[in-house]
């Protein structure tokens, strides 16, 4: 198996460690190589293929970080056409962007994915619905 050299912040090292005695992992690497996968698969969900769908995406970074901003900004204006509305607030010592998507699921996934890969963001969670089942009951 060919070894990676992957360089972190040393807290999210040490989360790491942490994470992998707790759950009893052999190690680091068995750690990354899960995160990899679930990383590489997530957007993989046969529920959500050719479906028209809403997404909500919000983006946390800390507040006084210009280039984040703007580049969280440039962002928002490529996926125009996908953007139904975006919200921009100061939480604590934050900067929270909420942005509120209609498109496919591969333009959502691109957007989260260019928006994980900003240096300086913090946190980008997500939560997708179909909208051909807005209002419907769930099926058990």
């Amino acid at each position: 198996m060919p070894v990676v050299s992957v360089s972190m912040p040393e807290e999210l090292l040490e989360q790491l460690d942490a994470h992998a005695a707790a759950h009893e992992y052999t190690g680091r690497s068995e750690v990354v190589r899960e995160s990899a996968r679930s990383l590489l698969t997530e957007f993989e969900d046969g529920r959500f293929e050719d479906r028209p769908l809403v997404g909500t995406v919000s983006v946390r970074y800390d507040f006084g970080t210009p280039r984040v901003e703007r580049r969280v900004t440039e962002l928002r204006h490529e996926f125009d056409t996908a953007v139904a509305a975006n919200d921009h607030s100061h939480v604590d010592d934050y900067c929270l962007d909420l942005f509120v998507l209609e498109a496919e699921l591969e333009e959502i996934s691109s957007f989260v994915g260019k928006l994980r890969a900003v240096d300086g963001v913090g946190t980008v969670d997500y939560l997708l619905v179909p909208l051909d089942s807005v209002g419907q009951l769930p099926e058990n």
